[in-house]
């Protein structure tokens, strides 16, 4: 196995992701396979209980993992099923040294950072490499590891030991690239790259030597910049990647090919005489096609954590997958559903006004997933207004649990119909907490992973969407759901149910028969999405936007 391990230095959120992500890109255009590790050196044993403000999204993989956002990035650039396993983080670590410690494993000895834990991080990253992950037989040819945060934070010191050690044992097998910035400061207008020389010092300093440096900055560097940082960090010119600022990241993995970053890579790994030219035609037609769209089609995004749009990630994608084939560019209006409530024409009545205006000028309204009661009023009203005024609407785990509210309240007439999870006195309580679920336990107790659903009716729209299928698999995140006690009244009242679990019970898609496209599901679409295969929820909800979907089914 061949390891190619990405750092970042400066400041985080510098893309490392996007960068690994297109470095196994470029890999695979060369015919080699390629897997991926993402290492956060946080003590968290997952993602699934971080908040969407300070982290993101959490990513949800087939088995059932609840990883950070990166591996999403590296499923829909390589085009591959991941296992929970590739998120390595120091809650996992540690976890799995004390478990083996309890059982005497390490026979009396004292238990200690180095060798134990170090030797733990090599022994995970080496077992994981060589799981496939690309759908074929046999280990992978390269294994492209992120250590997340930036060099120097301390809690991702034995995780730099660790590939330190690691890099010594493989020897020519494995390629450090370092990420980092190179700023301009508005007053000199000059590229610096002072930040850049601390950040490989300290890496140096810590018994990793960089092969390749992949410099971030907003315009392309200068011949005298990469000749200075060539000097002062020991790094050959030609290793000197330049990733300036691109008008969509799909044009990342362009910026490696046209700097031959392929070949210095494939040289320092020794897999020169087995790679052949990148063939990247597709993804160039890809990247060109979305920067010459000129038509773009208004999305009203009613949310509760539009304050960082990285808590949506999958969805923007989903979108823009969708969005590219049907030749339209998303144009995504963010609605904080708080602004829509009633209360907030009292409290903040310019902030309601432009919330209304907006979702009344967009061509379609999707409502994601979430948890909380807050914004849950707003969210039930964009519902309401999508309904009567046959907007196209897509609702995604809590949003199809909204659009039941909604639907209860406003068609069946109970007033207070709502979800045990935002009023748990409800006397119509049309959304519960799952049977299986637990209440004093919050990590990995939810409902995870790909489950199948079975689609009763095939002349549905979702069925029809997917191919004319009776069942999808796809990646859930859920621990509410719609009470089934309520299922017969719901259809009795004309709201579709057709799509359920393995028991036939548990309610996984609702339709509206009488609208162009009103669609909820309990599952996550967006997550197994990619850039040259849409979700097909994603495709439809976007042509009937537009009013096309009829002429896609018949087509």
């Amino acid at each position: 196995m061949k390891y190619v391990l990405v750092t970042g230095g400066v400041v985080s959120g510098l893309g490392k992701g996007v960068t690994a992500s297109s470095i196994g890109v470029v890999l695979e255009a060369c015919g080699l396979r390629v897997t991926s590790i993402k290492i956060d050196p946080y003590l968290n044993t997952d993602a699934g209980t971080m908040s969407p403000f300070e982290h993101g999204e959490v990513f949800v993989l087939d088995d059932g993992g609840e990883v950070d956002l990166d591996l999403g990035n590296y499923e829909r650039f390589l085009d591959v099923t991941l296992t929970k396993d590739n998120n390595i983080t120091t809650g996992k670590i540690y976890q799995s040294v004390l478990d083996k410690e309890r059982k005497g494993d390490y026979l009396g000895k004292t238990v200690q950072v180095v060798p134990h834990i170090t030797d733990a991080i090599k022994d995970w990253i080496e077992s994981v490499s060589l799981i496939p992950v690309d759908g074929k037989e046999g280990q992978a040819d390269v294994c492209v590891i992120e250590l997340g945060g930036t060099v120097g934070d301390i809690e991702s010191m034995p995780f730099i030991e660790a590939l330190r050690q690691l890099s010594f044992s493989v020897g020519k097998k494995f390629c450090l690239i370092h990420v980092s910035l190179i700023p301009v400061l508005g007053v000199v207008g000059e590229q610096k790259t002072k930040p850049t020389q601390h950040s490989v010092r300290e890496l140096r300093a810590l018994g990793l030597t960089p092969h390749f440096l992949a410099c971030r900055s907003a315009q392309p560097l200068l011949e005298a910049t990469k000749a200075k940082l060539s000097q002062f960090c020991h790094v050959p010119a030609a290793n000197i990647l330049n990733i300036h600022d691109v008008p969509n990241i799909w044009h990342v993995p362009l910026l490696l090919r046209n700097q031959n970053a392929h070949h210095s890579i494939l040289k320092q790994l020794n897999l020169t005489s087995v790679a052949t030219a990148p063939d990247l035609d597709s993804w160039t037609k890809m990247a060109e096609t979305f920067d010459n769209l000129t038509d773009h089609v208004k999305i009203a995004m009613v949310g509760k954590y539009i304050g960082l749009t990285d808590s949506y990630l999958s969805v923007v994608k989903a979108l823009l997958h969708a969005c590219i084939a049907c030749s339209l560019k998303p144009q995504i209006e963010w609605i904080a559903a708080s602004d829509l409530e009633d209360e907030s024409e009292k409290s903040t009545p310019e902030a309601h006004a432009a919330a209304w205006k907006i979702l009344k000028s967009a061509e379609c309204v999707l409502v994601p997933g979430g948890f909380g009661d807050r914004g849950v009023s707003g969210m039930v009203l964009a519902a309401k207004y999508a309904r009567e005024n046959k907007v196209p609407y897509l609702g995604i785990c809590l949003g199809m649990q909204i659009a039941v509210i909604e639907f209860a309240r406003s068609v069946l007439g109970l007033e207070r119909a709502n979800s045990t999870e935002f009023d748990a006195q409800t006397p119509d309580p049309v959304v519960i907490f799952m049977p299986e679920g637990s209440r004093t336990h919050m990590g990995s107790t939810m409902r995870l992973g790909s489950r199948r659903t079975h689609l009763e009716s095939r002349d549905s729209l979702t069925s029809k969407l997917y191919g004319d299928v009776c069942y999808v698999d796809e990646r859930h995140r859920h621990r509410y759901e719609v009470n089934p006690e309520v299922s017969q009244v719901l259809e009795e009242a004309g709201l579709r149910l057709v799509g359920k679990d393995d028991t036939g019970k548990r309610i996984e898609v609702i339709e509206l028969h009488d609208h162009p496209f009103y669609v909820g599901v309990q599952f996550h679409p967006e997550f197994k999405s990619r850039p040259t295969r849409p979700s097909p929820l994603f495709l439809g909800f976007i042509l009937a936007a537009r009013t096309l979907l009829q002429t896609h089914l018949s087509s």
